[in-house]
């Protein structure tokens, strides 16, 4: 099997061991941690996605930027496995989708609308030392980095995630792109020019 692949099919077992309530209170805490995020909290519009099954939560998250005027772009699959996005209007306004996923039911606004975002919320399954992520093997994301790369855009790159899932190394390719941050529910960790492990008391 390949590295990446036995990678995340280990990843993938140990979230399907945690509980509901494990996720729950993860999702709460994560929430409050990237919401502190100077990167969040400055944000105009901002690319994220809904969490489904075991994934680190991001339904609080969405709601709160929401609240506080942010314009959040939720992602929309396609049939090429690229993505669209629409805006977030409120969870009454999701629905479910293929592969399980839930995406907006608004107006699409086009693949190249996640260019307006400062920040962008990235799915993964782990993220290592250098800030390499790794995803679940799909290639969307790798599609909409790319998108952003080629049209000059810088937004802010993070990923939410559990902190087991923080690992040494990730198997990485040539495509590959590193990320700002990662943030768990023990702290916040940058890449780059702000290195570090931030961790702040728990609520």
């Amino acid at each position: 099997m390949p590295e990446k692949s036995l990678l995340r099919s280990e990843l993938l077992a140990a979230r399907g061991l945690l509980s509901g309530e494990n996720v729950r209170r993860a999702a709460e805490v994560l929430a409050r941690r990237a919401l502190a995020l100077p990167e969040l909290a400055e944000a105009r519009t901002v690319a994220a996605y809904v969490s489904v099954g075991r994934e680190p939560g991001t339904r609080a998250l969405l709601d709160a930027l929401r609240e506080r005027g942010v314009r959040v772009l939720l992602p929309v699959l396609l049939a090429d496995n690229d993505l669209d996005w629409a805006r977030y209007e409120g969870a009454e306004r999701l629905v479910r989708a293929g592969r399980g996923l839930l995406e907006p039911d608004g107006a699409r606004l086009g693949p190249e609308a996640v260019l307006e975002a400062t920040a962008v919320l990235l799915p993964g399954l782990a993220v290592d030392g250098r800030g390499m992520r790794l995803g679940r093997g799909g290639g969307s994301y790798d599609r909409v980095l790319s998108r952003l790369a080629g049209a000059g855009a810088e937004p802010a790159l993070v990923v939410l995630l559990y902190a087991n899932e923080v690992v040494a190394r990730v198997p990485e390719e040539p495509h590959d792109h590193p990320v700002r941050a990662v943030v768990t529910p023990e702290g916040v960790r940058r890449f780059g020019g702000a290195q570090g492990f931030s961790a702040a008391p728990r609520a």
